[in-house]
């Protein structure tokens, strides 16, 4: 029996979602990249649990309590930082917290801004873009130049501008912002301008699908145009809707860290990746060392998680051999 015959014998039977997962193993930087978003998750998840193993939390100002810790000028006393068997991250300059449970902390928070962001634009771009691909017409016109001026806007641009305006409309300028609607403004603003790229792509995958002849045949069996789009076009547009998802997630958190670097994101006492980056631009003269942690672990979460939906992409495409 021939080679081109044992492989086909052995994928009789099999699902797309098996075959799927049959590629990915066999990719071991995927299979490293997903183990390490997987480490990232579980950071964030068990944070609460990490720092009562650890001992320490984000908020506790040890340098100030404990003397000998900060300098005159509120940097650590002790080489690289602070770091010993006590502080494993060291200590943030001035306010004296534990980097390292900041640092979990800072995972925490815009893990989860991110996902909730995600999770709301693939929504978004499933209703309207597959809606618009399949019903065409006015819908099709009229969704696609909603997209177009979407996409016209400078994000970074507008994501500055108008989280400030969102959060107002929440609570009174003069009041102190609690830390859920900074949260739920954040979601807001960067789901309203995020999910359109994912939206195109839906779209013009739909609009390539809904004149073949499964969709031809549901429509003869009288199928309503709902059951048409989710049984039958949804399945089939997973792919690049996964895909995507899988890029949108680090952009999202690349995103929320650069609001709070730039002072309209989270802001104190809220442990947050983005705001460390920004204490860490004003001491990286005299602690070096503040920067290192959350820079190489945004580092390694960004490039993992693109890396992994390279894989993931090559894994559903059934021509890719490995």
């Amino acid at each position: 029996m021939s080679s081109d015959t044992q492989v086909a014998t052995e994928l009789v039977g099999r699902s797309p979602g098996q075959l799927m997962w049959r590629r990915f193993r066999r990719d071991r930087v995927g299979v490293v990249s997903g183990c390490v978003v997987l480490f990232f998750f579980a950071v964030g998840i068990l944070a609460p649990v990490i720092s009562w193993l650890y001992g320490k939390d984000p908020q506790t100002r040890y340098g100030q309590i404990e003397p000998g810790l900060l300098n005159e000028f509120g940097y650590p006393v002790k080489p690289n930082g602070g770091i010993d068997g006590e502080f494993w991250f060291g200590l943030e300059p001035f306010l004296g917290r534990d980097v390292l449970t900041q640092l979990v902390y800072g995972i925490r928070t815009s893990l989860l801004i991110a996902l909730a962001v995600t999770v709301l634009a693939t929504l978004t771009a499933i209703l309207l873009g597959i809606t618009a691909g399949y019903l065409g017409g006015k819908a099709d016109f009229l969704i696609s130049r909603f997209i177009d001026l979407l996409m016209a806007f400078p994000n970074q641009l507008f994501f500055v501008a108008f989280l400030p305006i969102v959060t107002t409309l929440f609570v009174d300028p003069r009041e102190e912002t609690p830390t859920y609607v900074r949260v739920v403004s954040i979601i807001v603003v960067l789901w309203v301008l995020g999910w359109m790229t994912l939206g195109r792509i839906l779209r013009g995958a739909t609009m390539a699908l809904r004149e073949r002849e499964f969709v031809e045949a549901a429509k003869v069996s009288g199928a309503s145009p709902w059951r048409i789009i989710r049984k039958e076009l949804l399945p089939n547009v997973v792919s690049p809707m996964l895909v995507q998802a899988t890029y949108m997630l680090p952009n999202f958190v690349t995103t929320a860290a650069a609001l709070s670097f730039l002072g309209v994101g989270l802001v104190e006492p809220t442990p947050d990746w983005g705001r460390m980056f920004a204490i860490g631009a004003e001491v990286y003269r005299a602690d070096l060392t503040y920067m290192f942690f959350p820079g190489v672990a945004m580092v390694v979460f960004v490039v993992a998680f693109n890396l992994l939906g390279d894989s993931v992409r090559d894994a559903f495409d059934p021509k890719t051999n490995r």
